[in-house]
């Protein structure tokens, strides 16, 4: 059995709040805050994309496992905004952080879960003896067209998660599994800038069809029950959407708050579940259990469920929290916002 031996997240300094983007299209800020749930989000800088933060949490993540990046056998990278159409992110990320060349590296795509994808592979290469160490990352610039409501709510940041033996592994992963339909609520056609999206399609028929038949077949194939769970993280597109779903499955406010960070960063995408994650493990205790279920829309859910081990607390402060990086912001304007995220077409 495999776990996580390391991990580490990055979000970046920036922050724009909602009303300052409502104030520009002339909407109502507090009926945007109330209906998604979000008061702020986090940007990337002008000099940051998927692959500089992906750099700086697989940094952090060999910080805390204190592992030789040499011994990584394989490192993917998820995301919906690698900065390259035809060019590998992982490969500059393994070779910023020393891990090549003896390792096999790829990109991921799922929507917003192609980080947990590629952590599912990373465990499993362990379990099979291929590799001694993998790395899976999840990280987004993501993008929102001017005016439309995902402006509010795309944001920047990532998580990485070195996975490797049990008897080195900060949390332990019990089991995982995926639940996988062909639901179109979200896309991105080739040679676009930005996405489009279905509305209201992409709530009770993707969303929350993904995410509660996938954490009620983790339940299911691990005999547990919400209340099993110390912490729950669940994919969050915005604020409202992870506690409505906690709520259908009996979970409580108490253990989704440590993970939930969409409110205060916005939606980071491939990030988001992992670096609620990061965040949870930044917190946990020895013996306490969490739960994970990420969502990429077109559509999926990947489950897991993991237990916290006594490494834990050996770890923990080898690097940045997360918590340190959501509190260092610096506020800007939609004008500066506009120049950071390229939105200005020549």
């Amino acid at each position: 059995m495999s776990g996580i031996v390391g991990y580490g997240s990055y979000v970046p300094l920036y922050r724009i709040k909602t009303e300052e983007i409502a104030k520009v299209w002339g909407e109502d800020s507090q009926r945007i805050e109330k209906g998604l749930g979000i008061i702020e989000k986090a940007v990337g800088g002008v000099d940051e994309d998927s692959a500089t933060i992906s750099v700086e949490a697989a940094r952090n993540a060999l910080a805390r496992a204190g592992v030789d990046p040499k011994r990584i056998g394989a490192l993917y990278v998820g995301s919906e905004s690698h900065p390259y159409a035809v060019k590998p992110t992982g490969t500059i990320v393994a070779e910023a952080i020393n891990a090549t060349p003896e390792l096999t590296c790829a990109d991921l795509e799922f929507a917003c879960k192609a980080g947990t994808a590629g952590l599912q592979i990373v465990l499993s290469m362990v379990d099979s003896g291929d590799i001694q160490y993998g790395m899976a990352i999840g990280a987004d610039t993501a993008q929102g067209r001017p005016g439309d409501p995902l402006e509010y709510s795309a944001a920047s940041g990532g998580a990485a998660f070195l996975t490797g033996p049990e008897e080195e592994s900060v949390a332990v992963v019990d089991a995982t599994c995926s639940h996988t339909t062909d639901t179109p609520d979200f896309w991105r056609r080739q040679h676009a800038e930005y996405p489009s999206h279905g509305g209201r399609f992409t709530g009770k028929p993707a969303y929350f069809n993904h995410v509660l038949s996938s954490t009620q077949m983790l339940m299911k194939k691990t005999g547990t029950k919400t209340e099993d769970y110390s912490h729950i993280v669940f994919h969050q597109p915005n604020g409202r959407f992870p506690r409505e779903a906690a709520k259908k499955l009996g979970a409580t406010t108490e253990q989704l708050e440590t993970g939930l960070l969409t409110p205060i960063i916005g939606n980071t995408y491939s990030g988001a579940s992992m670096l609620g994650l990061s965040a949870v493990l930044d917190k946990a205790k020895p013996g306490e259990r969490i739960l994970v279920t990420s969502y990429g829309s077109g559509a999926g859910s990947d489950s897991f469920a993991l237990t916290v081990t006594e490494k834990i607390d050996e770890v923990r402060n080898k690097a940045p929290l997360t918590r340190e990086y959501i509190e260092k912001k610096k506020y800007i304007d939609y004008s500066t916002y506009v120049k950071y995220r390229k939105k200005l077409k020549t």
